[in-house]
């Protein structure tokens, strides 16, 4: 499907010198002189390379349509994921790389949404929000309010993350698997 180069969204992935990219960023920019231009970061789905580009309104770029299936994630082998079809049950392996820092958010049984281009898997949807829970942070300090000044700690996947001063380890909270930021306490 041919789209305008201003009409590019981040999430769109676009045929672009040979390969398959994401758009990671996008900026519309009227400059004073001359035609207004989209500049788009983008990053390269299978090497994961990144290219600032513009695009004015009259070029046409061709928007991939990517297939996507609800599958289940079932477990880690070596370097490879497992999932599983929610649909027909038949299993797919998708290397870690694929998802990067983001696959410590997987957790057994979790529902994802798996994006596939002519059959071959090219990226992991998650959930937007996952609970996890802290394991270890300094102790809180009596007399400390919820004030904008956050303290680390190290949540049961081993992310570090940074936490309001008031909570303690063994508390549940709520983190964005996007921004890797703490969200809320968890209900």
């Amino acid at each position: 499907m041919k789209i305008n180069g201003n009409e590019i969204r981040p999430g769109n992935v676009i045929q672009h010198q040979g390969g398959l990219w994401i758009a990671v960023k996008t900026n519309a920019v009227k400059p004073g002189k001359g035609p207004a231009y989209a500049q788009v970061e983008l990053k390269n789905l299978e090497t994961g390379t990144k290219l600032n580009e513009r695009f004015r309104a009259s070029e046409t770029v061709e928007r991939v349509r990517l297939e996507q299936k609800d599958h289940t994630f079932l477990y880690e082998e070596g370097e490879l994921l497992v999932f599983m079809d929610s649909e027909s049950y038949e299993q797919i392996s998708i290397p870690k790389d694929l998802i990067g820092e983001r696959v410590l958010f997987l957790q057994d049984g979790m529902a994802v949404v798996v994006e596939s281009h002519e059959g071959r898997p090219i990226g992991v949807q998650m959930p937007e929000h996952v609970t996890l829970e802290v394991v270890e942070t300094e102790p809180t300090v009596k007399g400390q309010t919820a004030s904008s000044s956050y303290k680390p700690a190290v949540a049961d996947n081993g992310l570090r993350i940074m936490i309001p001063p008031y909570m303690s380890a063994g508390e549940k909270i709520v983190v964005n698997t996007e921004t890797m930021e703490y969200v809320k306490r968890a209900e």
